[in-house]
Parts: structure tokens; C-alpha cells; sequence
């Protein structure tokens, strides 16, 4: 594979017919593969504008934002915008029944009411380098297992290197399945403020019903301030500080956008598997994503239910509802997306078409025939272990809630048999810091009710081999109802006062007896029997697979030279460029690339929370009170759709035109494309997002907040717009 070595390096082109919507691209490379096709597309800048470590670029307006999503600079100031459901988890953490700024929305008329948000994070790439040579140094001789740990070895030297004592965050990713490996440098900014934040019934508006669906009528944005201790670095939140001056900010487009204009995306898309085989294709097309919208569908429907009795309830679920309903309605769009495209049969059609060039070549079967071979059997293997991994993802890790009290107060007794004093002495002051945001966010019946739904469906759907004999055991002598009553009910871990008291008193012997709590011992049979059993298994399974893609991605490497590839996203900083259009999602049926405020009062309904319009925003739509921010046809933008091609990560990332100037931030999928992430279609993968004008308008026509335009730059036609 070493004549391989030289001609991986920059190959970064889709398999198949080559479209310019397509692809997530490395900004460092812009000018040798992309640059030219993006000014033909419209484009008016240089790639030293968009990537350049010398000097101030697009690169250094554009942050990772908490822990999976996109945001920019929007003012020299530290003003950063992201979208509402992005930004969504810091909302509902400062809202409460008195202060519901979930319903009502929070604007700060001031920086000293900017609300602090502990543990949010926004970094900065300071640069990005390809890394190949160091990291596969010395690997060549080696054999899998000493080659994978060599490579451990330099990544972890070159991460060390280049943090600088702690100064930098530092990432080594592969890409191509390890074919190539680049370093990414971060600068970490801790003390972020929460500025502006729509009411949900403008930032979430249409809920679930309108998620990933277009038309979209969402004004899915809020502000936050980054802040920063002296000389402009790093600092743990202080009133001290003072707002972050960045190397970049983006201007702000008034003009708006019209079909076919040029548009670009910049942020961080988090997960795209492109180059998977048909047998990965058909596990999740017809396994993984049915399994996990039916678990899906329980946990929604007990929310639901709980959510609309009690607005109480309905604050301390609302970032959790939204987290699990999201990638529910994305696998659903996935599979009809997947099925129209008939992406089991392509991805069969190509791995016939790569045999063929293999044996034309000479190396199928010295090269490439055990590779699929090895896929039969290890996807035959992988089929049942990850779906039980599914289960116990959704139902033990991420489902029933006071397992995550369990695994802490675990933690803290495997600290007091094992004598870790300072470790235990840590563990109780975390979990008991942890007690108070847990039971903020919990509410006792809905946690009980899942606990009574979930639990059974992993004895009804899975092989007896994946489930530990205690749970057969505890359901073969229970019915739901004692189950409830005989383990949930009677465990200590539900009240906090009780738990707390037992942490903080420290007596090592009360701990201990902890060990006999039924909710404990049920989550330590469970997590066990998957730590033990599952997890192992699975994690090998993926590594050995990720081993044949290494020899697969090299082989389409070959087969396709000349034609340059764009690798897998993983939430690093990519390009991808497009167009403002529209799409035809079915027959008889053609979608405009834009929606108006009209579409919002169309959709209005009391009854409903997602749709029930703040009587402000219907006084501004009767009185066409647009101001500067209406089209020039006389509507005011909402929401308008391109051809970028963007997955999740990119929740937040800026949209800007032929000249560089911010026009919309992006914030979703077209139902129809949600496939993208396995298979693109030019014809109906659409990304959508909040026209920028509608967020001006909202913060200053609706919120009273147009202080804040006075820090950012807004220009028509390169000419500075004053304010009104």
C-alpha cells in the first residue's frame, strides 16, 4: 500500500458523477480543488479569505459551539449567533416556571444582564495540518495490532506537541479511514453569556411536527457574548472579563438572497459515512433505525403526555424532548430517503463495479477479495450485537434517567472496595454536585413510567445471550406493576434529600448498603452483562471492520484517480457551497426556495404550543412594520433553502454569499434528503436556514433589543447601512 501513499494525499472528490452541490471540503485545500469551480459558481473571494492562518480569515470568525454545534462572530464585540435549539440546553437551564424563558423568550438589554453559563465552551482552530507522514512513521513493518498502537503513539506525541503545555486543545483525526490523518489546534474560550433568545414559539416553532420539514417557518437563532481575560485569552467566567475582539466577524447581508445565487456553509458537519458497503447500508436502512424509532416512539409518547399536563414538567423536559426526538424523525426521513434512492442495490452496483476494475487490475484477489469476504462475515456477526447495543443505548444509557444516579453512587463503592481514597473523596463531590442539576430536570412519575415501558423491551427483543439472568430472573417473577413497585419504588436513589444526606454524611458502611438498592443492583446487572458482553465485542467488530475500509477507501482511491474525494465529516471545519433553489419532492409538487412571515400567521394556532404565535409578532405582521429587514417585494424573509450539502454539527453554521457576507445561518435538512449522510441526491438534498434578516427584525423590531445591531456591520450593496 505504500505506492498508495503519495496519491492520497489530496484526492478529495465524490464517488460517481461529480456535482458541485456536493461534498464537505477541507479549507486548507479550497484553492488547489475548489476555488475555481466556486467563482464560476458566483463566488467573488480568494481561498486566502476563507482559510489563512497569517492573517484574519472567515476561519477565525467561526467557532465550535458547546460540544456538536456551529456558531460565528458577529460583531467585534464577542457577539456570537447559533441557533435557538443549538443554544436550546443554556435556555431552559437559567428558565423556570416565573421565569419561563423558554415561552417568553430573554433578551439582555444590557451586558451586565447577560446570563453566565457554566461549562459552555466555544473554539477557535487556530490552524490545521496534514499529519500523514508523522503519524504512520514506523508503522510499515508492523503487524494490525502494533501498527494501531504505533499509531496511538505518534498521534498522542504530535497532540502533546502542539497543545504547548495545555495552551491549545489538540485533536489528531483520521480521515479516509486512516489512509490520511490531520492535526487540528484549538484556542478554548470558557466564559460564553447567553445575550438573546427568541421564545419558543419563534425559535422551535412548528416543533416536531415541522422538524426537517420544508417549507419551515423557524426563526432558529440566539445570541451569546464570548468573553475573555486579559490580553484577549482564555479565562474562567469573572465579572472581569471583558467581550472577546476576534480575528474576524462577519458582515451582515441586507440584501437578501434570490434563486441561483451563490451560497457557501462554513462550520463543523459532525458525521457522514459515504463510503460504507451495502451490507452497513442495509443493518441501518432495516434494523437500527426502525429499532430505535420504536424505542423512540415509547419514550416521546410518555414525555408528551406528562409535557402537555404540566408546564412545569414541560420546562424541565423540553431540552431532553427535543434531543430525543430529533434524530427520530431524521431516521425516519433517512429510511424513506434511502428506499427512494434504492442505496442498497447502488452500493451493490459499485461493489461489482470496483470488483471489476480490481480483477482488470489484477489485485482483486490478492488485495481486495478477502476484504469482502471479511465484510460477510463480520456484518453477519455485527447484525445482532449492535442491535442489542441499540437497546441497552437507548433504554440503559440514555433512557431510564435514575440510571444515571446509579452509575454514579456505583462509581463511588467500586472507590470504597477498592480503598481509593482521593478518588472516592472526588466521586462524592461530584455526584452530589451533580444531585441538584439532576432532580432540577427530573420528575419522579414520567422517570417511572419509563422505567416500566423500557425495561421489558429488552427481554422481548433480544436474544436471551445479551440480557444477564438477574433480568430474566426480576421479570419472570414481576409483572410491570410489581416491577414498579418492588425496584423503582423502594430504591433510595429517586429521593434526593435521602441520598444526599447518606453522600454527605460519608459513613462508608451506609454506602456500602447501597450495593443492595434494587434500582442499583438492576443497573449494575445490566451495565455489566453490556460492559462485559456487548461493548467488547461491538468495539472490536467496528474496528475490524474500520481495518478492510482502510484497504476498501484505498482501493476507490485508485479506481477513481483523477478524481479528487472528499472525506467522511468529523466535526471539524469543512466547506461546502451550493445554490439558493428550491425542489420537487414529488410528483405534481414543486417547493419555492423561500418562506414569509405570512406562512407563520397561515400555521398560527392557540391551541397548539409549537404554533401558538406571540400577539407582538402578529401586531408587526398587520401593521407591516417590516422596517429595513422586508424584501423588496414588500414581504419579510423567514426561512429560505440551497443546495449545501450539510449534516449534523453544522446546527448553527454560517451561510454567506458571493461576497462573504453573512445571509442566513444554517439550521436543518429537507425531510426528503436526511439520506445525505449516507448517500447524497442532487436533486432533493436541501439544507435549510434562517433568513438573517428575519433575526435582525426579531431582535430589533420584535424584541426591542436594537442596541445589538450597533455593533454589527450591516451593509447593502457594500454600502454601510446606518441605523434607523
Amino acid at each position: 500500500m505504500r505506492r498508495l501513499k503519495l496519491s492520497i494525499l489530496f484526492i478529495f472528490f465524490v464517488i460517481g458523477s461529480l456535482s458541485a452541490k456536493e461534498g464537505m471540503w477541507i479549507p486548507l485545500l479550497l484553492e488547489k480543488y475548489n476555488l475555481a469551480e466556486m467563482q464560476e459558481m458566483g463566488f467573488e473571494l480568494t481561498a486566502q479569505d476563507i482559510y489563512d492562518v497569517n492573517n484574519g480569515s472567515m476561519k477565525d470568525a467561526i467557532v465550535v459551539f458547546g460540544g456538536g454545534c456551529t456558531g460565528e462572530m458577529i460583531s467585534p464585540e464577542g457577539l456570537l449567533i447559533t441557533n435557538h435549539h443549538c443554544g436550546y440546553r443554556q435556555i431552559q437551564s437559567h428558565s423556570s416556571v416565573e421565569n419561563d424563558y423558554l415561552t417568553n423568550g430573554f433578551w439582555a438589554m444590557s451586558r451586565e444582564e447577560e446570563l453566565p453559563n457554566p461549562g459552555l465552551t466555544v473554539r477557535f482552530l487556530e490552524y490545521m495540518e496534514d499529519v500523514t507522514d508523522e503519524v504512520l512513521e514506523g508503522t510499515e513493518v508492523l503487524e494490525t495490532e502494533e501498527r494501531e498502537k504505533k499509531i496511538r503513539e505518534n498521534t498522542s506525541r504530535l497532540e502533546r506537541s502542539a497543545s504547548e503545555r495545555g495552551k491549545y486543545m489538540t485533536q489528531v483525526k483520521p480521515l479516509f479511514y486512516g489512509n490520511q490523518y490531520y492535526l487540528y489546534v484549538y484556542k478554548v474560550y470558557r466564559d460564553v453569556r447567553l445575550v438573546g433568545a427568541p421564545p419558543s414559539a419563534i425559535g422551535k416553532f412548528g416543533g416536531d411536527t415541522d422538524n426537517w420539514i420544508w417549507p419551515r417557518h423557524t426563526g432558529d437563532f440566539s445570541l451569546f457574548r464570548v468573553y475573555a481575560g486579559e490580553n484577549n485569552e482564555p479565562a474562567d467566567y469573572s465579572p472581569d472579563n471583558v467581550p472577546f475582539q476576534p480575528k474576524k466577524f462577519f458582515p451582515i447581508s441586507l440584501d437578501g438572497v434570490q434563486e441561483g445565487d451563490f451560497t457557501m456553509v462554513f462550520g463543523n458537519p459532525g458525521s457522514t459515512m459515504q463510503y460504507i458497503p451495502s451490507h452497513e447500508v442495509d443493518i441501518i436502512q432495516n434494523q437500527r433505525d426502525p429499532d430505535r424509532i420504536a424505542i423512540r416512539d415509547k419514550k416521546l409518547e410518555i414525555l408528551n403526555q406528562a409535557m402537555e399536563s404540566d408546564p412545569k414538567v414541560r420546562i424541565q423536559y423540553s431540552a431532553k424532548h427535543a434531543s430525543i426526538s430529533n434524530a427520530w424523525k431524521k431516521w425516519q426521513g433517512e429510511i424513506l430517503g434511502l428506499e427512494r434512492l434504492d442505496a442498497i442495490n447502488k452500493k451493490l452496483a459499485f461493489e461489482a463495479a470496483f470488483k471489476e476494475w480490481a480483477e482488470a487490475n489484477r489485485t482483486w484477489e490478492s488485495e481486495y477479495q478477502q476484504v469482502f469476504e471479511n465484510f460477510d462475515a463480520l456484518y453477519f456477526l455485527y447484525k445482532d450485537f449492535i442491535k442489542a447495543s441499540d437497546y441497552y443505548s437507548e433504554i440503559v444509557l440514555r433512557g431510564v434517567e435514575i440510571f444515571q444516579v446509579a452509575s454514579r453512587v456505583n462509581n463511588i463503592i467500586k472507590n470504597i472496595e477498592s480503598k481509593q481514597d482521593k478518588r472516592l473523596e472526588s466521586e462524592l463531590k461530584g455526584t452530589l454536585d451533580f444531585l441538584p442539576r439532576f432532580f432540577k430536570d427530573y420528575h419522579h412519575p414520567v422517570d417511572e413510567q419509563l422505567f416500566e415501558t423500557l425495561i421489558p423491551l429488552l427481554s422481548n427483543d433480544l436474544k436471551s445471550e445479551f440480557l444477564p439472568e438477574y433480568l430474566n430472573d426480576v421479570l419472570a417473577k414481576n409483572d410491570r406493576d410489581k416491577l414498579v413497585r418492588k425496584v423503582y419504588q423502594k430504591s433510595v436513589l429517586t429521593d434526593e434529600q435521602k441520598l444526599k444526606q447518606i453522600l454527605e454524611e460519608g459513613d462508608e458502611k451506609k454506602l456500602l448498603k447501597l450495593r443492595k438498592d434494587p434500582v442499583l443492583e438492576l443497573y449494575n446487572r445490566l451495565n455489566f452483562h453490556y460492559e462485559a458482553n456487548i461493548k467488547p465485542v461491538v468495539d472490536a467488530l467496528n474496528s475490524r471492520i474500520n481495518q478492510k475500509m482502510k484497504i476498501y477507501m484505498a482501493g476507490i482511491i485508485l479506481m477513481k484517480e483523477g478524481e479528487p474525494l472528499y472525506p467522511d465529516a468529523n466535526l471539524t471545519l469543512r466547506v461546502a457551497y451550493g445554490k439558493v433553489e428550491g425542489y420537487e419532492p414529488r410528483d405534481g409538487v414543486k417547493y419555492k426556495h423561500y418562506t414569509t412571515l405570512a406562512g407563520i400567521m397561515e400555521k398560527d394556532n392557540p391551541e397548539i404550543y409549537d404554533y401558538n404565535v406571540p400577539e407582538r409578532l402578529k401586531e408587526l405582521f398587520h401593521s407591516k412594520d417590516y422596517g429595513r429587514y422586508a424584501d423588496s417585494e414588500g414581504y419579510l424573509p423567514v426561512c429560505f433553502a440551497a443546495s449545501n450539502h450539510t449534516t449534523g454539527g453544522n446546527s448553527g453554521s454560517p451561510i454567506v454569499n458571493a461576497k462573504g457576507h453573512l445571509i442566513g445561518v444554517n439550521f436543518d435538512r429537507c425531510w426528503e434528503g436526511t439520506m445525505s449522510d449516507i448517500m447524497y441526491d442532487p436533486e432533493q438534498s436541501r439544507n435549510i436556514a434562517i433568513d438573517i434578516r428575519y433575526a435582525l427584525f426579531l431582535i430589533d423590531k420584535f424584541a426591542g433589543a436594537g442596541y445589538l445591531l450597533d455593533e454589527m456591520e450591516l451593509v447593502r450593496e457594500k454600502v454601510e447601512v446606518a441605523d434607523e
